[in-house]
C-alpha cells in the first residue's frame, strides 16, 4: 500500500467506530483496536477542543457537559476539511439549528453564527479601511455614483432572535446580563485593525449595508431608507467608522 493510501485509510478508521486499520499491528500481530482507540479518542477531542475555543458563549449557555455531546455528536458526522483547524466548525451553527436536544434554545444556532462570524472575521485577510476624510474627498453632488467595497472582514449576519445582545451580556467573567429586548437583531462584525468589533445596526441598517456590499450604488441603497425617513448619511457614517469599507469608487468606474 502507497503512503497516501496509509494515511488515507488511517483517517478514514479515525472516523469510523469500533474499525481498525489491518495494518495496525498489536505485540500479538493483529490489529490492536484497543491502541487505536487512543488515537480516535485524541483526534475527537481535539476537535471538540476546537470548537470548544471557537464558540464559547454557546458552551456558557448550556454548560460544559451539554456542549461536549452536542460537539461530540457533530464531530461524529463532520471531519475536517483542512489540516487547519480555524477552519473547522463552520457549518456546526446549522448543525446546532437541527440538532433536537437543542430545540428547546432556539436562539443557541443563532448566537452560534455570530461566534463563527467572529472568528471568520479575526481570520480574514488585511486591508485598509476607509476614513470620512476619504469620503469627504469626492465632490457631494455625486454621492448618489458612489459605490463601496467592504472590508474582507466585514459581516453582516440578520438573526430571529437577539444574539448580539446575548452575546454582549456573557462577555467576561461576570454575571451574564440578559437582553433588554427579546426581538429579532441585525449586527455588523469588523475588524479594521487587530481588534474585532460587534455593532447591532439600526432598523434598515442591514438592508442599506447588504445593498451596498451587493456592489449597488449609494443613491440606490439610499432610498428604502429615505423613503422610511431615515438618516441615510448616519447609516453610511456608521458603516464607515466600524471600519466596514476598504474602497469608495464612481459605481461607473
Amino acid at each position: 500500500m502507497r503512503f497516501d493510501e496509509t494515511v488515507a485509510a488511517f483517517a478514514a478508521n479515525l472516523f469510523a467506530p469500533g474499525a481498525t486499520p489491518a495494518f495496525t499491528h498489536g505485540r500479538d500481530g493483529a490489529p490492536d483496536r484497543r491502541r487505536f482507540q487512543v488515537y480516535r479518542n485524541n483526534v475527537a477531542a481535539g476537535l471538540i477542543g476546537s470548537l470548544e475555543g471557537r464558540f464559547p458563549v454557546v458552551r456558557r449557555l448550556v454548560g460544559d457537559g451539554f456542549f461536549k455531546a452536542m460537539a461530540g455528536a457533530y464531530v461524529a458526522l463532520h471531519k475536517p476539511s483542512s489540516a487547519v483547524l480555524i477552519r473547522y466548525g463552520g457549518d456546526f451553527p446549522d448543525f446546532i439549528a437541527a440538532f433536537e436536544p437543542a430545540r428547546e434554545l432556539p436562539y443557541l444556532a443563532d448566537v452560534a453564527r455570530l461566534e463563527n462570524g467572529w472568528v471568520e472575521a479575526y481570520h480574514a485577510a488585511e486591508a485598509k479601511a476607509v476614513t470620512l476624510a476619504d469620503l469627504a474627498a469626492f465632490p457631494g453632488e455625486r454621492f448618489a455614483d458612489l459605490a463601496f467595497e467592504f472590508h474582507p472582514a466585514a459581516r453582516l449576519l440578520s438573526f430571529a432572535h437577539p444574539a448580539a445582545s446575548i452575546w454582549a451580556g456573557h462577555q467576561g467573567e461576570g454575571e451574564p446580563r440578559p437582553p433588554e429586548h427579546w426581538a429579532p437583531e441585525e449586527a455588523l462584525i469588523a475588524r479594521p485593525e487587530a481588534d474585532v468589533t460587534l455593532t447591532r445596526l439600526p432598523p434598515g441598517g442591514y438592508a442599506f449595508a447588504a445593498t451596498l456590499k451587493a456592489g449597488q450604488a449609494l443613491g440606490d441603497a439610499a432610498g428604502p431608507l429615505a423613503e422610511a425617513g431615515a438618516d441615510v448619511g448616519a447609516h453610511l457614517v456608521g458603516l464607515i467608522e466600524a471600519g466596514a469599507i476598504s474602497r469608495i469608487r464612481f459605481a461607473d468606474a
